[in-house]
């Protein structure tokens, strides 16, 4: 268990970068940001709000050595002590300027934290953070002189919407520390922030597996079986209920024990072995036999997992047990197809 609430920041500096391929400049600060202490509560909430245990946990990586990534390298320094905490904030926001050179990449401000006392399994540790904002946004600035209301319109960044963030923990050192991250944008934007500038991969814990399993699941089911396999919709979604169940009644997965209980049909077992491997391969990414179940990733997945039978524009049916109990037909007369569902009682 982590909590972060008893972490304090005591440090950070802030500088204007701008997109180096459309022109932009680098404007780095000359000295950190002085915060008062309820600035400092302020600022730290609105930092490590949005960072969840639970979910996907990162390191940095590099293909050749981890000595030619950047911002580990500026981060192990300071970890240690060996360099001076904002001349190593101005390294990373010239990297992250170096860096933004696809036109999509948006100017913005990089912030640049420490924190102290982040409570990681029961051990207290220092952590690093980064964060970018993007965003502003128009707010009122009322001042009053006597009965008098004094009003500005100023432009600034809300507390709660910095675009990007990531938190280095100073353990796991010589694997890439373990980091959390956050992107509000998606696409290249996302990519960008995690594999150019960061270059950091996700690590082989629980909730990745779990939630790379159901991912695959899910697109086999979605892409694969109705290309192969005679099928009903009814049919495809008793799967996606039956592989969510699975994850759901067991804390450790086992793919012979999967395939068994939720495909059963021999060809189409032998059929999600061979999406599997490809999967992975295109992800670059290799998912074990057994793993222990992230129930955090499970009822993340559980959300997408779509149980619902779209009928024109008119119905949507969702699926939720028995589909035995769901009978589909064709009326001739009318010229529609139909479905008949059976029931007990009505709620």
């Amino acid at each position: 268990m982590a909590d972060l609430g008893s972490a304090a920041l005591v440090k950070l500096s802030v500088h204007s970068v701008g997109n180096k391929g459309n022109g932009g400049v680098f404007l780095p600060s000359r000295i950190p940001i002085q915060l008062k202490e309820l600035d400092k509560q302020l600022i730290k909430q609105a930092f490590l709000e949005k960072f969840s245990f639970e979910s996907d946990k990162y390191k940095f990586h590099h293909l050749s050595s981890l000595d030619y990534n950047e911002v580990y390298n500026y981060c192990l320094q300071l970890f240690a002590g060996e360099k001076e905490f904002h001349q190593q904030s101005i390294s990373i926001a010239r990297h992250l300027f170096e860096s933004s050179t696809h036109p999509k990449i948006k100017d913005g401000e990089l912030y640049t934290a420490y924190f102290e006392n982040c409570d990681v399994n029961g051990a207290y540790v220092d952590a690093i953070g980064i964060f970018k904002t993007e965003t502003k946004s128009n707010f009122i600035d009322l001042d009053m002189e006597g009965s008098d209301w004094g009003f500005t319109i100023r432009k600034g960044v809300e507390l709660t919407k910095f675009d990007k963030g990531c938190l280095i923990f100073p353990t796991n050192a010589e694997e890439g520390f373990d980091i959390l991250t956050y992107d509000t944008n998606r696409g290249e934007e996302a990519v960008f922030w995690r594999e150019t500038f960061l270059n950091i991969v996700p690590q082989a814990t629980e909730f990745f597996q779990t939630n790379e399993f159901l991912t695959l699941t899910k697109q086999f089911i979605a892409k694969q079986i109705p290309q192969e396999f005679e099928i009903t919709k009814t049919d495809q979604i008793d799967l996606l209920n039956k592989s969510v169940e699975y994850f759901r009644a067991n804390t450790e997965f086992n793919k012979g024990n999967f395939e068994k209980e939720v495909l059963q049909d021999s060809s189409m077992i032998k059929s999600f072995r061979q999406f599997g491997d490809t999967y992975s391969e295109e992800n670059d990414i290799d998912l074990p036999e057994r793993f222990d179940i992230s129930t955090f990733a499970v009822k993340k997945q559980a959300r997408v997992f779509k149980s619902v039978l779209k009928l024109d524009k008119n119905f949507h049916i969702y699926i939720h047990g028995d589909k035995d109990l769901i009978e589909k037909g064709y009326d001739a007369h009318v010229g529609k197809s139909y479905y008949k569902i059976y029931f007990d009682e009505e709620s």
